[in-house]
């Protein structure tokens, strides 16, 4: 294997959801830099990969850049892996990326498992573009700032949160958003696995455990005055945001506060004119 730094997707939660790609990497390059050497052990004596491991954890992230590129200078050739997902997208790697580069040594990326688009995917919001923000700051002034820079957006925003602060996450994210439409979704692909649906102002989780993904509507301009619409523009308005029949006659509905039945049959009429 050509010496260089490959940046390897590892599963985020299920062992199985590894490419054939990374798994042939990683027990082809000399050495794995990891997040924790303890946790990335479960996943490498699964697949029968006994390598020499160095630690690249956050605080380590300048030091093991060095370190990676003195073994790259040697002609090694050095795999990067975090506890699970991508590296560099909130997880460790994108100093020693740039020191790499900088360098001018190869660097490659092999993709696979992703948190934020797998939990996106489990929403059924029909997103024509997204914004991942991952971990809100924890102090209070950084965390309004980012929040209020987003509250105008239409995209989707995708957020990651612990158990210690999804519930203080979901209402700071009231404050600043409002009444919209959001995803609480755990234990993304293990057996556990699961999908809550509600509003900020009164979804909660009681006794949180394991990490989330907050999926949140993005703003949508037309609920300011679709009570000027007919239920009809309303649902063609719905329709132009790359939603389905079905999901625009749902968040027509929802938006107008009306039974879902009484969209479809307007939507109905209008077709048979």
């Amino acid at each position: 294997m050509d010496k260089g730094l490959y940046l390897v997707a590892t599963p985020i939660g299920n062992l199985e959801d590894i490419t054939l790609r990374a798994i042939n990497t990683l027990k082809s390059v000399d050495v794995i830099a990891c997040e924790d050497t303890r946790h990335s052990r479960i996943l490498l004596e699964h697949y029968g990969i006994n390598k020499r491991l160095i630690s690249c954890y956050k605080e380590k992230e300048m030091k093991a850049g060095d370190e990676i590129i003195a073994l790259i200078r040697e002609g090694k050739s050095v795999a990067l892996i975090t506890d699970a997902g991508m590296p560099c997208v909130s997880d460790p790697g994108a100093i020693v990326v740039d020191k790499v580069r900088k360098e001018g040594f190869y660097v490659t990326s092999i993709p696979g498992a992703s948190a934020c688009v797998t939990a996106l995917s489990l929403t059924g919001i029909a997103a024509r573009s997204f914004t991942f923000l991952g971990f809100l700051p924890e102090k209070k002034k950084e965390r309004e700032d980012v929040l209020a820079r987003y509250a105008d957006v239409d995209s989707t925003l995708i957020f990651y949160s612990s158990p210690y602060n999804i519930n203080d996450d979901i209402s700071d994210m009231y404050a600043h958003f409002g009444k919209r439409r959001v995803f609480m979704i755990k234990e993304l692909t293990k057996l556990y696995e699961s999908v809550e649906e509600g509003f900020l102002d009164s979804l909660r989780v009681e006794n949180p455990r394991g990490e989330y993904v907050v999926v949140v509507e993005g703003k949508d301009d037309s609920s300011d005055n679709f009570t000027d619409m007919t239920a009809e523009e309303h649902y063609k308005v719905n329709l132009m945001k790359y939603m389905n029949k079905k999901e625009a006659i749902k968040a027509t509905a929802r938006e107008r506060g009306v039974p879902k039945d009484e969209i479809y049959k307007a939507v109905l009429d209008m077709e048979r004119d």
